[in-house]
């Protein structure tokens, strides 16, 4: 697996939808590549905050934030609470 094949298949792969062969190249490269390992844990960071960031969703939402943004965000948190 290369790198860019590792980036495409992050999503699938903490959605725990990755197939059984897919999912042992994908962990097989992690021991390989520090930087996928660095990107992999930054990834799962991001998540993480994004959720925390919108944790009360009857916070007010600064000025400046695109209202897409919200809209993908609090889209993307409903779709994972009911899974």
């Amino acid at each position: 697996m290369t790198c860019r094949e590792f980036a495409e298949f992050i999503a699938h792969f903490l959605d725990g939808e990755l197939p059984a062969p897919e999912h042992e190249q994908f962990k097989r490269h992690l021991t390989r590549c520090v930087n996928c390992s660095r990107y992999l844990e930054s990834y799962r960071q991001s998540i993480e905050l994004g959720k925390r960031a919108f944790d009360d969703e009857n916070a007010d939402v600064p000025d400046d934030v695109p209202e897409e943004l919200v809209d993908a965000i609090l889209a993307t948190r409903r779709s994972s609470s009911q899974g």
